[in-house]
């Protein structure tokens, strides 16, 4: 049954005869239910024209003042052509087709003024099919998909000056018009498409999916259509820095809010000129949503950073924990970055002992998402077997709301610490003990020298909670600590010329350093421990 009753007869006649698509005719009459929108392209030209046959059976095939040529639409096989030399890359991004058109071979008919070709050719099958071709080739791991949309901002301008000429005309049969009784193009755009692309890849459409597919329209009229905008609304098109043009869709839609009618009309033709082009495809891009992945780590090294250690440029050390973790995950993964992060972290000279840290690695962009447990397990061995510095234990798939448990209340948890002291006096067992007895000491620390390069000036009250001591000679005892996190354990030995107070060597009356230092243990109890 075809959508359109007697009262729409009059607009659309008006709106095919000034150069406007069947679907956008649709549109502008409300027709809100998919099934019209759907059919072929020439079906659907076929059955809007029986309908506004006149009493003389005449059908209106030519739009009155045609403009001088028709727009012809490149053939499928010089757009078949244009697509498959695309440069392609791993990030699944297709780079412009340079002033080419994907469209099909029954291409002679004349480009819809409003929607610019949108809903003629590009949402009939052959050219979904060539953006399927595209989305299979760029080797993503997908089991449904989010599909986005970009147009041409002049899109909002010509569909504002149509739906003018349809209010004046509804006007003259005292019937009215809102801004929501017209479907929205993305909309009608998305009905059509949707269902062509879920048959083609065999997988569903879905919003809350991490893989998306995108497309990027773009029209040489832009900046002509858009420029009086400009014009009457300068404050409406401020240049940005990520932006190649002012004409930005947001910007346009916020000016055409502020332009009254009258001056709207004086300014652009209602209804619109016909366009002396198609929409041309800019881009074509796949990308994955991140995947996250966490466990714990320890390090057995004294000469090994958490992350890249580079100062000036120059690299002081030739890997990290991070480095060794996250190559083997880039390369399963398929990412093609990836974001580090850990409850705290350790000098380079000092071990990460007991069940480990707590760490977690986004991982942007990922090719490959799905993984067993067991392939997990084995990615976790072939780490370990990778480096005697570090090991990770409990490796698993976590998601980003997960994180924060890594990092909620940080500073209230606790960790505990073994050093080596030494100090400068001779000391006996009987000098060590009362730093048995001490519990809960506060201590005042000013931001350390050492971190002063990238950390700011604050002064930081932290607990020590306990300590044990065990004596090893006269100049050395072992120190066991549990601390607040965050406290800077080397400081409140040695005293960080004062920075530190109290500190080990103003308790005992000496001067007292740090040979060794290890964390025996972060109190975070995330991620969850795995069987082994």
């Amino acid at each position: 049954m075809f959508p359109l009753t007697e009262e729409n007869k009059h607009v659309a006649q008006l709106l095919l005869s000034t150069g406007t698509c069947p679907r956008c005719i649709f549109r502008f009459c409300g027709v809100d239910f998919h099934a019209p929108y759907k059919l072929p392209y020439k079906e659907l030209l076929n059955e809007l024209q029986k309908f506004l046959e006149t009493e003389k059976d005449e059908l209106i095939l030519e739009v009155p003042n045609p403009p001088p040529k028709k727009i012809r639409l490149q053939e499928l096989e010089d757009g078949t052509d244009r697509i498959d030399n695309l440069s392609q890359n791993g990030e699944g991004k297709v780079s412009n087709i340079e002033d080419g058109h994907i469209a099909s071979k029954n291409s002679n008919l004349n480009v819809c003024n409003v929607c610019l070709g949108i809903l003629q050719e590009f949402c009939e099958k052959e050219f979904i099919k060539k953006v399927c071709q595209k989305v299979e080739a760029s080797g993503f791991e997908f089991t449904n998909l989010v599909f986005s949309v970009s147009f041409p901002p002049q899109l909002s301008v010509r569909e504002h000056a149509a739906s003018l000429l349809v209010k004046q005309e509804m006007g003259k049969q005292s019937l009215s018009l809102g801004r929501n009784d017209i479907v929205q193009l993305k909309e009608a755009y998305k009905w059509i498409t949707h269902p062509l692309f879920s048959e083609e890849l065999g997988v569903p459409i879905d919003g809350k999916s991490l893989f998306e597919v995108s497309v990027v329209f773009a029209h040489p009229e832009t900046v002509e259509d858009c420029h009086f905008l400009r014009a009457i609304c300068p404050e409406c098109f401020k240049p940005a820095k990520n932006k190649q043009s002012v004409f930005t869709r947001m910007a346009v839609m916020k000016a055409l809010n502020k332009i009254k009618e009258e001056d709207f009309r004086k300014q652009f033709p209602c209804p619109p000129n016909s366009p002396k082009a198609v929409c041309t495809v800019l881009e074509i891009e796949c990308a994955h949503g991140a995947v996250f992945v966490a466990g714990r780590y320890n390090k057995y090294s004294r000469n090994l950073p958490q992350t890249p250690w580079i100062i000036d440029g120059e690299r002081k050390l030739e890997s990290s924990v991070e480095e060794l973790i996250s190559d083997h995950l880039l390369a399963v993964f398929k990412a093609e970055s990836f974001n580090f992060s850990s409850s705290g972290r350790e000098d380079v000279d000092v071990r990460t002992l007991g069940n480990g840290r707590p760490f977690a690695i986004e991982l942007v962009n990922p090719h490959r998402v799905h993984f067993t447990s067991q392939e997990i397990k084995e990615l976790q061995q072939k780490i370990n077997n990778s480096s005697n510095k570090i090991q990770v234990r409990d490796l698993q798939l976590v998601t980003r709301e997960a994180i924060g448990h890594m990092k909620e209340g940080e500073e209230e948890k606790t960790k505990s610490y073994s050093a080596l002291i030494w100090t400068n006096k001779a000391i006996q067992k009987k000098d060590i003990e009362f730093l048995n007895d001490i519990k809960d000491l506060k201590i005042d620390q000013k931001t350390p020298l050492r971190v002063l390069h990238r950390r700011p000036l604050a002064v930081r009250t932290r607990i020590i909670h306990s300590m044990e001591t065990r004596y090893v000679d006269e100049h050395h005892f072992h120190l066991y600590l549990k601390t607040q996190a965050g406290t800077y354990i080397k400081e409140f030995v040695h005293g960080d010329f004062g920075r530190t107070k109290p500190n080990i060597g103003s308790l005992m009356n000496v001067t007292a350093d740090i040979l060794e230092l290890d964390v025996e243990s972060v109190d975070v109890d995330w991620p969850p421990a795995l069987d082994d």
